[in-house]
């Protein structure tokens, strides 16, 4: 086209024009990459990751050329969905030759997991913004991501329910006072108290803390059937919100699945257990053993709440598909509508 201009025009000044044009389109292309050349990128991140929250990372850029500046430097997550994801660009104006630049940058991890390659991209349009330029990396560092630890929808009432039972649960003879409470049949006369029941007209007794720490023995069944993921995914990160939330309320902690047994605190902190639960990968095992310990309170999650048939399981919370879904969803558990419908035709 330039060229029929010219011819009919007779006007060689269009060439002229189209070679200042290339040039500057090249010149643009070359300098662009030379900016991009020599980059290095470090990505740091805190030694204890959850899914699901926003954290604080560094980013450290690096220019590696002694003799030129690298400007106009955009750092991005390689793709929107692929870990981490930044919560923006992070914009460098220049890197000086031989220079290390430091940010900070907010980042997120979707899931769980171990992530061994964290990939992202360098742009600039430097020096006239005809061409944007990329140049990607991959930063060959594991970085271990916990399950999410923060209270998802009906967590807390889960959590809630859990520990009236376990404070129910863990009523005995001790030392320290506990209640005044009724007399149940079959109990020694010599813990009534019989100021209370002069008071009342009725038996009271006094009933006393147990003197033994509270355990709570968190089994995880690993087996669960096709179609079952999302909810193991579910329960992975109620695991790991339970034994976050009880670690903090000075309760032992017992975990097992078929293939890990870990108490709390006696064999290390809570941090062991997450980085476990951030791995675990559901699998086919035997059935599970009945509870470690008698004296502990056992939680059972499973998407197989029938394997847990055995006597020595009756004690336990068994957590399945049905119960868990009524507590992420608010709805009621499985014949409680019955029950208020008795209840309504009795009233």
């Amino acid at each position: 086209m330039v060229a029929l201009a010219a011819v009919a025009s007779a006007n060689n000044l269009l060439f002229l024009i189209l070679a200042t044009m290339l040039s500057t389109l090249m010149v643009s292309g070359l300098v662009s990459r030379l900016c991009l050349a020599g980059l290095e990128l470090d990505f740091m991140v805190p030694e204890h990751v959850s899914a699901g929250r926003t954290i604080a990372a560094k980013l450290y850029v690096r220019n590696l050329k002694f003799w030129m500046p690298s400007f106009s430097i955009h750092v991005v997550g390689m793709e929107a969905d692929a870990p981490p994801v930044l919560e923006s660009a992070v914009y460098f104006p220049v890197i000086p030759g031989g220079a290390t630049l430091e940010e900070t940058v907010q980042v997120s991890f979707a899931r769980r997991g171990a992530y061994k390659q964290n990939r992202f991209a360098f742009h600039t349009r430097f020096p006239f913004g005809f061409l944007e330029k990329t140049a990607r990396v991959t930063l060959l560092r594991e970085v271990i991501v916990y399950p999410c630890i923060d209270a998802q929808e009906g967590f807390e009432d889960l959590l809630a329910d859990l520990t009236g039972e376990i404070e129910t649960h863990y009523r005995g003879l001790g030392r320290d006072f506990y209640r005044i409470r009724p007399y149940e049949a079959f109990e020694s006369a010599r813990h009534v108290d019989w100021k209370a029941t002069a008071h009342t007209g009725d038996l009271q007794v006094r009933e006393f803390a147990r003197e033994q720490e509270q355990t709570v023995e968190l089994f995880l069944d690993l087996e669960a059937p096709e179609g079952m993921q999302e909810w193991f995914e579910q329960a992975v990160n109620c695991c790991a919100f339970l034994t976050w939330r009880l670690a903090g309320r000075a309760v032992g902690i017992h975990f097992r699945t078929h293939e890990f047994d870990f108490r709390l605190p006696e064999e290390g902190d809570v941090y062991t257990v997450l980085k476990y639960l951030a791995l675990v990968q559901n699998k086919s095992g035997k059935p599970p053993d009945a509870p470690a310990d008698e004296t502990s309170f056992p939680i059972v999650l499973t998407a197989l709440p029938q394997r847990f048939s055995d006597p020595g399981w009756a004690a336990a919370r068994i957590i399945g598909p049905d119960s868990l879904a009524y507590r992420l969803a608010g709805a009621a558990p499985i014949g409680e509508e019955q029950h208020h419908g008795d209840r309504k035709d009795r009233d």
